[in-house]
């Protein structure tokens, strides 16, 4: 997604504000399944690049879509508990030990459902913390960008305390932040301290942007992994392949957008070339992946009242 194209993007955005204003409030079972929804189908949308889809399993040997599928299911309990914690609480060093500690029990029920595989890791974490943002947040009559702009904030703003009760030794040890030593960048804990905007500045004007023209909603979604790989240090693609991954991710992605998009002839060839350059170098976006799960979260939210009616976006 281009700059131009961006800032077009939020401007339509920006201009469903005056008409599209309603009360929206979730329960914890609700926010839990959206959750869920939001993993599934991430993972089921296809043709991703060298990501699980329903073709394969893409750059990943130990994974695959029912292990995916079975991974997403296992959370919703995790889900509706971190929302439960952080319902009619504040950001706090206290919640964010609270959710803390949820979470890694959530980790250990997934990797028990999956035989030992960390498939949403990341997304526990991305996505967790938008359900505990999106319980706290409780402002009535909120137009959907201010909405989905709240949510984000109040996540960061739990993000940004310390987890006192993690590990040191795994912290150190984990790909994430080797990667993110070695190459300085954020990864998805800066990604959360920064309010998400691989979600709100990206994600979600691509995806509102493909579907005020009309692009079918599978090609909407894919676009937006697009736009989202373009711009992303996406840690993964640094883990499994450095420097050369991220570039082939990042210049292969732009290459699809400006060739009009996946909906497109010469897009799915772009596509797909893509998808070849990341397979060889064994490449898997799998943080652009987590930042489309959360945008997916996050555009349910705001775009169904709690009847599961559809809200407009007026574009």
């Amino acid at each position: 997604m281009t700059a131009a194209s961006r800032a077009a993007a939020l401007t339509l955005l920006s201009e469903c504000r005056s008409e599209a204003r309603l009360t929206r409030s979730y329960d914890d079972a609700t926010l839990a399944r959206l959750a869920v929804t939001a993993l599934m189908d991430e993972v089921q949308l296809t043709p991703k690049p060298a990501l699980v889809d329903r073709r394969g399993s893409g750059a990943h040997r130990d994974l695959d879509l029912d292990l995916m599928l079975r991974s997403a299911h296992s959370l919703e309990p995790t889900f509706a508990a971190l929302a439960r914690a952080a319902r009619h609480r504040v950001p706090s060093a206290t919640l964010r030990a609270e959710l803390a500690q949820i979470g890694r029990a959530g980790e250990l029920a997934m990797m028990q459902a999956t035989g030992g595989s960390n498939a949403h890791r990341g997304a526990i974490w991305i996505v967790g913390l938008l359900v505990a943002g999106a319980a706290m947040q409780a402002t009535e009559h909120a137009t959907p960008v201010d909405h989905a702009a709240a949510i984000c904030q109040l996540a960061a703003q739990i993000a940004c305390f310390p987890d006192h009760s993690a590990d040191p030794a795994a912290s150190v040890d984990s790909h994430g932040e080797r990667v993110r030593q070695r190459y300085q960048v954020g990864g998805a804990r800066q990604q959360a301290q920064d309010g998400f905007p691989h979600v709100i500045e990206i994600g979600l004007p691509a995806l509102h942007a493909a579907r005020a023209g009309h692009v079918p909603e599978a090609a909407a979604r894919l676009d937006a992994l697009l736009a989202i790989m373009a711009s992303l240090d996406d840690t993964c693609l640094l883990h499994r392949a450095g420097l050369a991954g991220l570039h082939a991710g990042k210049t292969g992605a732009r290459r699809v957008l400006e060739s009009g998009g996946s909906s497109t002839a010469s897009g799915a060839l772009a596509l797909a070339e893509l998808e070849r350059a990341l397979l060889a170098l064994n490449a898997s976006p799998g943080g652009s992946a987590d930042l489309l799960a959360a945008t997916l979260f996050i555009d349910m939210l705001v775009r169904h009242d709690i009847s599961g009616s559809q809200a407009s976006w007026n574009i």
